[in-house]
């Protein structure tokens, strides 16, 4: 109710929110943490008002499409078909709607990149959420029509299972949407790629089309859904890449910006220490702070523009299917690899600083690419379908490792630095 005596209020929090992170973006004072709590609290009433919402839009439309029928659970005219409808739609203007608020008013630098940027993040971000509606609903439906064959239900239970359908969506759609970070993004590109790559394997035409490769999903003859649905899949799919890497560099610079001032302070104590007599540092201490800082300094941009490739690759592989153009569809696919690659191998140079445990993981993980890479060529031990298995599941896992790393380093350094502005006399930290 509270939400209808203060329209508005949501965003002033959120506001208030952004301007106290911007202002202080490494410390959390209490009065923040407060504000943050006040936000969520906020963002769960809305997300409950979109289920509710999204759960009305399902009955009233269940109760028109169902009137005096027995729906099915799954197939034609069934629940399972107007449910995917109802949760697709529901799904889109929910995560609309929490996007908003988080976009425009608690993550400001979101809604400060050019305008053509946003509105291609938008959609790729709708797209993806409304997807993993649909075929989550299709599933869903189509197992329990297989554990339950024959069965049929009235039209009052079928209205209700789609409202329930959309309520769901709406729900989790604008709690998405609202708490986007990068450690959900990469959730969502995993549960999208794997779903929109399933869909197509599930409607393609030639029941053997893992003889060759995954890509021939792609071409006019795995059929008209397959095609369509895998090629948009990996061009969706590589936009929220780039996306997820404006996520992962915003964080990584908090943490960057840390150590460089960390970095500078031991070279600066090391060179007063090694002055001589006369003040002058040594040449050799010179040399050794030079080599030392470069080192030792994270170079976030080009991470930045390695992910941003590996995007535009993926998303080139949807937009020239292999039919189409085989050595510009073999270029981008092979930029998309060694893109990834160098990151794998250049990990402990541009990110120092990172656990040691992450470097080995990142090597091992090279390791594993070329030794799959190997066995499918010149070994034969596979085919390429499998090596593309191995690759997916490789850069999956390292990802969702190498956000996690980023996620702590973060808080390392919001901990450490609100624990020095407390005792230079400044505000409590949130723990305090």
């Amino acid at each position: 109710m509270s939400s209808h005596r203060a329209p508005g209020r949501a965003r002033r929090l959120a506001a208030s929110v952004a301007q106290e992170e911007a202002a202080h973006p490494t410390t959390t004072s209490a009065q923040q943490a407060e504000t943050q709590a006040r936000l969520q609290v906020l963002v769960e009433s809305r997300a409950i008002w979109s289920a509710l919402g999204g759960g009305l839009l399902g009955l009233v439309f269940g109760l028109v499409v169902f009137f005096d029928q027995r729906p099915s659970l799954a197939g034609d005219d069934s629940i399972q078909f107007f449910g995917s409808i109802i949760g697709g739609v529901a799904a889109g203007v929910a995560f609309l709607l929490g996007y908003s608020l988080n976009a425009r008013m608690a993550n400001i630098w979101i809604g400060q990149r050019p305008k053509l940027r946003q509105l291609i993040d938008t959609v790729a971000l709708l797209v993806v959420h409304s997807s993993i509606a649909v075929m989550g609903t299709l599933g869903i439906f189509r197992v329990f029509q297989e554990a339950f064959i024959g069965l049929t239900v009235d039209h009052i239970a079928g209205s209700v299972l789609v409202s329930i359908v959309g309520g769901v969506a709406a729900y989790f759609s604008f709690n998405s949407g609202a708490r986007i970070t990068a450690f959900s993004l990469s959730t969502l590109l995993a549960v999208f790629m794997a779903s929109g790559v399933l869909v197509s394997m599930i409607f393609a035409e030639n029941p053997f089309w893992w003889h060759v490769m995954f890509s021939e999903l792609g071409t006019g003859q795995a059929g008209l859904t397959s095609f369509w649905t895998f090629n948009t899949t990996l061009v969706v799919s590589g936009v929220i890449i780039t996306t997820l890497t404006a996520f992962i560099a915003r964080d990584l610079e908090i943490w960057a910006d840390h150590e460089r001032k960390k970095v500078a302070r031991r070279l600066v104590e090391r060179a007063q220490s090694n002055k001589t007599k006369s003040g002058r540092v040594p040449l050799g201490t010179k040399i050794i702070n030079a080599f030392s800082g470069h080192f030792r300094t994270p170079r976030v941009m080009a991470i930045r523009i390695l992910m941003i490739v590996m995007g535009l690759s993926l998303a080139g592989v949807g937009l020239i299917p292999i039919n189409l153009h085989h050595d510009g569809h073999v270029l981008v696919t092979a930029a998309f690899g060694a893109s990834f690659l160098f990151i794998l191998f250049s990990v402990p140079y541009l990110l120092p600083g990172f656990p040691r445990s992450f470097y080995v993981l990142s090597i091992l993980a090279a390791g594993g690419l070329v030794f799959a890479f190997l066995l499918w060529m010149p070994v034969g031990y596979y085919n390429l379908t499998s090596l593309e298995l191995i690759g997916v599941a490789i850069l999956f896992a390292w990802l969702i490792v190498f956000i996690r790393n980023i996620a702590a380093l973060v808080e390392r350094v919001r901990r450490i630095e609100s624990a020095a502005a407390y005792r230079a006399g400044g505000p409590p930290p949130a723990e305090y």
